[in-house]
């Protein structure tokens, strides 16, 4: 009776060695064959928020409309909401109306959102500021 549990582990141990094939190392390719893998995106433009008009008096802007982001907390064994989140996806969403700023108008945490326990919501202004 001792001697089939050996067996099998005698069976199992030949067995997965015989799966693994022999080590060959990998050449690289030439470099004039080589081609990148994925085409590099460029980064979106850094977006500065001013949390305060006053910063904007004596700059030149144009108004490029609303934005907003949104950090959600499904249940309350998700990650909570973050502020610091709902304010990163604002300015990805200004970023991408070309906007190189936000005047920022309120971010605050929502306990009864639609769909969410918390809710962390941030709103702006997406401005294009000219630099003179």
């Amino acid at each position: 009776m001792r001697a089939l549990p050996l067996c099998l582990l005698a069976l199992m141990l030949t067995g997965c060695s015989l799966i693994h094939k022999p080590y060959q190392p990998i050449t690289p390719l030439p470099a004039s064959k080589t081609t990148p893998a994925h085409k590099v995106t460029p980064r979106p433009a850094p977006v500065k928020i001013y949390t305060d008009t006053t910063d904007l008096l004596s700059k030149p802007f144009r108004d490029l409309g609303e934005v907003s982001g949104e950090d959600c907390q499904i249940s309350t064994q998700d990650s909570p909401a973050n502020l610091n989140t709902a304010r990163k996806r604002m300015q990805i969403k200004a970023s991408s109306m070309k906007a190189n700023a936000v005047l920022l108008h309120k971010c605050e945490i929502i306990t009864s959102g639609a769909g969410c326990h918390r809710q962390a919501i941030c709103q702006g202004s997406a401005l294009k500021v000219s630099s003179q």
